[in-house]
Formats: structure tokens, sequence, C-alpha cells
């Protein structure tokens, strides 16, 4: 189980929120109600969706030896 207040926690939190707006961007309904904005708060979700889609093979690769250190080396 990780914590949130680890090292370990926060890159999986990370992770796991660019990620999750990678993929509400290509829902449309999603895309238009939350990542609209490009300022402010709600430009957090379009900056980690931005970040999600141009670098998605480092972040599949960071997903899975994120997995893998959780799983078999904590």
């Amino acid at each position: 189980m990780t914590n949130v207040y680890s090292f370990d926690g926060i890159l999986v939190f990370g992770l796991l929120f660019i990620c999750t707006c990678a993929y509400l961007k290509k829902v449309p309904r999603l895309n238009n109600w939350l990542l609209s904005e490009k300022k402010g708060v709600w430009g957090v979700f379009y900056k980690a969706a931005i970040i999600g889609t141009r670098l998605h093979l480092a972040m599949a690769f960071s997903c899975v030896t994120m997995a893998f250190y959780i799983v078999f080396l904590k």
C-alpha cells in the first residue's frame, strides 16, 4: 500500500493523474467540460492532458516501471 505522503505515493498520484487527464481528453463531452480552460486551477487538467498525449511513450514506460517497483520491490 503506497502512502500519499511518501515520494512513491506522490509519483504514483502524478502518473495516475496525467494518465487520467490524457484519457479524459479523448472523451468529447468531458473534453469540452473539463479541459476547455487553459489557465488557472482548471488549467492543471489541461496541462496534464497535454503532457500525457505528447509524451505517451514515456508515460507508458513510467507507469510500467512504477507498477513493477510497487509489486515486486516494495
